[in-house]
């Protein structure tokens, strides 16, 4: 089958597929009627503006603002082949992520769904879900942090030292670094090696399939991740069986799951998972402990070079740390436990850059916001860009001020990890990573970006499209 046969098959596949959403979403519309917007042309709804906003530098900041001025902080509206209601502000985050009496569940798209896989911590909800994100939270509490913190202080010295007097995409070496680091806290995966390249590679595909069309059409980006996703499980079955033989015995978040799921453990099925649980949530965990701090400390490095006075006061608290240290090249965890401005400089990167734009959400019941009756079974969008652009809120959002955080905000203003029962659980290891990295580079190195290009990737974490070059060089002393 030559290319163009094949390109007509999937555009069917598309055009049918697409009908069937749009018949089944048919009910929904007519209800839709009182809430203000635009659903765009039939089946395509608004998605080519949506597309194309989402990948310019404002991201898709510049498609809901447009709205927002339009119809107010509700309003509804048709991408990607579904109906969704956007809204924005304190009280809506209130509502779609405290998890007061179960109003809203997650609400992933289908290829999300597909790849992370039906036990996977990101796709099950109520008591289930609570019971994977306490065990799962077990490898990402401050204690496990710990253990694991002289890995992740080498880690980022030896990174950074081969980016010594070389051109760099922070973007891959953010990636690399951040990968390296929870795979080796879950199973114990060597930083360097024909593993980590293994792992390196797969991860790679899987991670840009998310926002990809759900074609399982060999060639298309979606079948790619499943593969990908494929002989990732095919890793772990081979690791887990080893494990469980007493052939590779570790001290990490696997064989602590490995334990307590063995014949010898306590009979207690609460701490226990079946081995698709396991490949399951070690994937999510690696795609949780990846894309966003990955994209958080590329945008971080890029903002700190933009801003040169907040580069300067960043760089004289490393500096005051590294010089009561006398000498010794490696961070200790009390410093690395007091850095107050580093950690206003990561939130209000968080805020600028709003790594996630929107958290997706399902209503499971009825409920009413701003005047606007919202029913069961409704996608529905919330805005944080809006949020963190909002001036009442944020006086001159776009300029890159730390100083908003020297005093608490009110709830549900800043959502920077998110906020309720889905809170993310690497909060601290990415804080933990991000301080750890940014010191090591502040205090050795200085850098200069090759390409002011400011748009972004078109994917589900907001990542620089030019993956950020610069020009690195030793810091004069």
């Amino acid at each position: 089958m030559d290319l163009s046969s094949l390109q007509i098959l999937v555009l069917l596949f598309m055009l049918i597929v697409s009908g069937f959403i749009w018949l089944h979403s048919w009910s929904s519309t007519s209800q839709m009627g009182r809430i203000p917007g635009c659903l765009g042309w039939p089946l395509i709804g608004e998605t080519f503006s949506f597309i194309s906003e989402f990948s310019s530098a404002s991201g898709i900041h510049s498609f809901v603002r447009k709205r927002r001025q339009l119809y107010g902080k509700v309003f509804k509206t048709s991408v990607l082949g579904r109906l969704t209601i956007f809204m924005t502000g304190r009280e809506a985050g209130r509502i779609l992520l405290s998890g007061k009496d179960g109003i809203v569940s997650l609400n992933l798209f289908y290829t999300g769904k597909q790849v992370l896989g039906p036990t996977s911590l990101l796709t099950t909800s109520g008591e289930e879900h609570k019971r994977l994100r306490r065990l799962i939270g077990e490898p990402l509490s401050m204690d496990a942090l710990k253990k694991y913190f002289q890995f992740i202080d080498d880690l980022a010295i030896k990174t950074l030292e081969g980016w010594r007097g070389r051109t760099v995409f922070v973007l891959e070496e953010a990636s690399t670094f951040t990968l390296k680091v929870i795979a080796h806290m879950i199973m114990s995966a060597e930083p360097y090696g024909e593993e980590q390249e293994k792992i390196r590679a797969n991860f790679k595909v899987i991670s840009s399939c998310f926002a990809s069309l759900p074609l399982k059409i060999p060639g298309c980006a979606f079948h790619r991740g499943l593969k990908a996703r494929n002989r990732m499980y095919a890793m772990l079955d081979s690791i887990i069986s080893k494990r469980r033989d007493g052939k590779d015995v570790r001290h990490d978040f696997l064989q602590t799951l490995l334990r307590k799921h063995s014949k010898e453990a306590a009979d207690d099925d609460l701490d226990k998972l079946t081995d698709a649980q396991l490949k399951d949530n070690i994937l999510t965990l690696l795609v949780a402990g990846h894309d966003t701090t990955t994209a958080s400390l590329t945008w971080l490095i890029k903002f700190l070079a933009e801003n040169p006075d907040v580069l300067q006061n960043l760089r004289e608290e490393h500096m005051r740390i590294q010089e009561r240290r006398h000498g010794s090249l490696h961070l200790t965890w009390s410093e690395v436990s007091n850095m107050p401005y580093t950690i206003k400089v990561i939130n209000e990167t968080l805020r600028k850059a709003t790594i996630l734009p929107w958290f997706s959400r399902k209503a499971t019941q009825d409920f009413s916001i701003d005047g606007c009756d919202i029913k069961k079974g409704w996608a529905v969008n919330l805005d944080v860009v809006s949020m963190h652009h909002d001036p009442d809120v944020f006086p001159n959002p776009e300029k890159f001020d730390p100083s908003r955080f020297d005093n608490p905000l009110k709830p549900f203003s800043f959502l920077g990890f998110g906020s309720g029962p889905r809170m993310c659980p690497g909060m601290n290891l990415a804080k933990l990573e991000i301080c750890v990295f940014v010191h090591h580079l502040l205090c050795r190195f200085k850098w200069r970006p090759l390409d002011e290009d400011n748009c972004v990737q078109p994917t589900l974490v907001r990542m620089p499209k030019n993956k950020y070059p610069v020009a690195v060089e030793p810091l004069e002393t």
